[in-house]
């Protein structure tokens, strides 16, 4: 994924930070638990995200210690084992995967070599991955063969390239009732928000490059940030909806806070140029 959708930390409750932080590691060790020692290099904000939602309602968080991965003489809170955490590493994986591949499909050899090497490294995880959300990866295989397509044919509609990114990660949802239904729409509405703030942050790397990019393709060289912010807000607003609808016990305070304040404010920093200053920090602090 791309590491977009993170809180805003000045307004964080210490509890939710707490909850934050503990998610996050939480499923850095999961995911070295499932799938080695490379997976946790895939781990990011946007599957925190996803794991806070997965998580059954009436769950309560309660932190155990675990050691830090990354820096073993550390032991961090934690948040333990669970399937919200297991649906979550799988799903990172799998996604991981199919992002290398479309690296390595859009690079020359030499640009693209690292993004080969990490294919090789991370294959055994990602034969465990599609055992495991067999369903989820025939999602994301379909939907970006279709923006392939759509890339080739240099789409000028960006609803239409959008849709597909939506589609993948609402593939991410479980299944039926009526919680699924809720989730399947809120993270539709999050995918397409992603894939229209990444065209905009790639907007110049891509007319230098030459490559395809829904944003340059409707609305010119220039883009038009006016038509853009609104269609994205219009997408913020329809998560937000999603979300109210649903019940996230514990989590909810947390997961507005992304919503209504961190998905804003990297999509202003996004529009202004500072977002690659700010993607580098852990967690957002930049209170402009």
């Amino acid at each position: 994924m791309f590491g977009y959708v993170r809180p805003f930390r000045p307004e964080l409750k210490c509890k939710d930070f707490d909850l934050y932080k503990a998610t996050y590691c939480g499923l850095c060790r999961c995911l070295r638990r499932r799938y080695g020692l490379i997976a946790p290099m895939f781990l990011n904000f946007d599957f925190t995200f996803l794991a806070l939602l997965l998580w059954e309602p009436e769950e309560c968080f309660t932190p155990c210690q675990g050691r830090c991965y990354a820096n073993p003489l550390l032991r961090k809170p934690m948040c333990p084992d669970s399937p919200a955490l297991d649906q979550a590493a799988d799903a990172s994986v799998v996604l991981a995967w199919w992002k290398l591949q479309d690296t390595v499909q859009d690079e020359d050899f030499w640009k693209g070599l690292c993004a080969r090497a990490l294919l090789w490294t991370l294959k055994p995880a990602y034969r465990k991955a599609v055992c495991r959300c067999p369903d989820f990866d025939r999602t994301v295989k379909t939907c970006l063969e279709e923006l392939a397509v759509l890339e080739r044919e240099n789409c000028a509609c960006l609803d239409r390239a959008a849709d597909t990114f939506a589609r993948l990660l609402q593939g991410a949802s479980p299944q039926g009732g009526e919680r699924g239904r809720i989730l399947s729409q809120l993270l539709y509405h999050l995918g397409r928000w992603i894939y229209l703030a990444d065209a905009q942050d790639d907007l110049e790397r891509d007319k230098l490059s030459g490559r395809y990019n829904p944003v340059f393709a409707r609305y010119g060289p220039d883009g038009d940030s006016r038509a853009l912010t609104m269609t994205m807000n219009q997408s913020i607003e329809l998560v937000g909806a999603a979300l109210q609808l649903g019940e996230f016990g514990c989590r909810k305070a947390l997961l507005e806070n992304i919503v209504y304040l961190g998905l804003p404010l990297v999509q202003r920093a996004v529009f202004n140029g500072t977002w690659n200053e700010i993607k580098k920090q852990k967690i957002w602090r930049n209170d402009r």
